[in-house]
Formats: C-alpha cells, sequence, structure tokens
C-alpha cells in the first residue's frame, strides 16, 4: 500500500506523465472491454442452453457441444475469414487506422465500434483522473467507469445486463464504502437498498397495471450497485437523469426510426450514463437538487 502511495504522489506531481499513462492503460482496458462485450453474452446464452439441456433431460446424442469458450480463449480471429489477429493487429486504436478498417488477411470492413469503445475509455478515464486526481478513489472510481461502458454497450446490443458484472459491482462499491472511499457506508448501503427496491416496485406496480414486464431485472442491480457506490442521496438525481434521457431517446426514435412502441428500448445505458454523471459532478448535482427542494 505504502509503495502504491508513493506511485500515486509521483504521478500527482507530474502531469506531464500521469495523463499519457492513464491514456495509454485505458485503451488497453478498452481493447479488453471489446472482448468482454462481444463474449460474455455469448459466454451466458451457450451456459443457459446447457442448463436447459440438462433441466429437460436430453439424450447425450441430442445435445450441442459446449464450444470451449473464455474471456482469453480462444484468441480474437477475424469473423469473415477466420484470420487469426496478430498482436500488432491488436493495438488499441492505431491498428484500426494503419488497416484502415479492414482485415489484413480478407480485406473485409472491421466496425469502428472497437476502436470508438477504446477511445471513449480512455477519454472517461482522462476525466475521472481529472476529476478525483490520482489517488486511491480515483483509481477505483475507474473500475466503476469501465464497469458502466461494458453494460451500456452489451445491453444496447443484447438487451442483457449480466449478473457477472452487476453482482460483483454491488458488493465491491459497498466493500470499498465500508472504509468510506467514495461515500460514507450507511449511505451507501441504504443506496444499494434503495436502488434495488425503487426500480423493483416500478416493475411490480407496472406489471400489475398492465400484464406485462416494463424492464429487467438487471436494471434493479445496476441502480443498486450505482447506490453502493455512490449513496442513496444521488439515486433521485439518478433515476430522473436516465427516466428523462430515455423518455426522449425512446420518443425520437419511435418519431424519427419507426422504432415499434412494441420493441423493448434498454434502460441500462441510461442508468449507466446518469451514474457517470453523479460520479463524476455529485457534490454540484446534489447541491443542485438540495437547493432546487429549497433544503
Amino acid at each position: 500500500m505504502s509503495n502504491l502511495a508513493t506511485l500515486l504522489d509521483i504521478l500527482a506531481a507530474t502531469p506531464w506523465l500521469l495523463y499519457p499513462v492513464v491514456a495509454l492503460f485505458s485503451l488497453c482496458i478498452g481493447s479488453f472491454l471489446n472482448v468482454v462485450i462481444l463474449r460474455l453474452p455469448k459466454m451466458m446464452e451457450q451456459d443457459w442452453r446447457c442448463q436447459c439441456e440438462e433441466f429437460l433431460e436430453l439424450p447425450e446424442k441430442d445435445r450441442k457441444p459446449p464450444e470451449r469458450m473464455t474471456l482469453s480463449f480462444p484468441r480474437s480471429t477475424c469473423p469473415s475469414c477466420g484470420h487469426q489477429i496478430r498482436a500488432w493487429e491488436n493495438i488499441p486504436v492505431i491498428s484500426w487506422l494503419v488497416l484502415r478498417g479492414k482485415c489484413s488477411s480478407c480485406k473485409s470492413p472491421i466496425s469502428a465500434r472497437y476502436p470508438i469503445i477504446e477511445a471513449v475509455t480512455a477519454i472517461f478515464s482522462l476525466v475521472t483522473i481529472f476529476i478525483f486526481g490520482p489517488t486511491l478513489a480515483g483509481l477505483w472510481a475507474l473500475v466503476l467507469v469501465w464497469a458502466l461502458i461494458a453494460l451500456t454497450v452489451i445491453d444496447f446490443d443484447t438487451q442483457l445486463l449480466p449478473d457477472s458484472i452487476t453482482l460483483p459491482l454491488l458488493w465491491l462499491g459497498l466493500i470499498l464504502n465500508y472504509f468510506g472511499i467514495l461515500a460514507d457506508f450507511q449511505s451507501a448501503f441504504w443506496g444499494a437498498v434503495a436502488g434495488y427496491l425503487a426500480l423493483w416496485s416500478v416493475y411490480w406496480l407496472f406489471k400489475l397495471v398492465t400484464g406485462k414486464e416494463g424492464m429487467g431485472h438487471g436494471d434493479f442491480k445496476l441502480l443498486a450497485a450505482l447506490g453502493a457506490w455512490l449513496g442513496w442521496q444521488l439515486l433521485p438525481a439518478v433515476i430522473l437523469l436516465s427516466s428523462v434521457v430515455g423518455a426522449v431517446v425512446g420518443v425520437s426514435l419511435i418519431v424519427f426510426k419507426r422504432h415499434g412502441r412494441e420493441v423493448p428500448i434498454p434502460f441500462g445505458p441510461y442508468l449507466a450514463a446518469a451514474g457517470l454523471l453523479c460520479l463524476w459532478f455529485g457534490p454540484e448535482i446534489q447541491a443542485a437538487w438540495y437547493g432546487y427542494l429549497g433544503v
């Protein structure tokens, strides 16, 4: 711990070194997040299929053999030709630019989403360190930022918020704030409780009134995690910001893109965006909120 404190002191005294180090490291994290975003839903679906086959007691001959897949295996390949991505082709942002967004083997287009996620991860990380400084709180805040980026894209793609991210995030927030890293423990504890119960109540109220499910259970867990990290005091702002942005985006999709009313719109990205804003500007948002209420 003393070595970490010394390193943080050195970085705090040398901003010319701090921000390049953060940018380079977070670009690599962004590259890893691309793997998580792509593979984790596939791993979940494969696990669910195996569980269903076991529950239905299908004969072994009728079961589809599970493909071995982890976040580190198999190595990344081109989805078009199967070309194995070499190390120099996997440098964040730079490789995509050098290859001009095409596979080096078959010249098939490579989605621009990969370098965009890497760049966004770096930018958000720099903003986080600029606000918190090279402190222990700043380092842990980066973990929350990276998790929110992964959850946002996964939810957009699949309308899933994996328990393997939201639940560890919830517990990590409680553990960190037991030591008062970002909030006091009492605020974090009741933030987790209130965050879960708030959307759980909305879910059941909507279901009782309409007979339909208005949101997924992953949204409850994500808001609980945000409450554990930020404290209960910022939950009203998180809910309000995410609801307003979600409503505006949802109406815009229906009006301008003919997005069907019956097609569900993921709420997780808006919760994540609101949580990120409250992480960065929590005191200012809280002061404005209390001022509006006249407290």
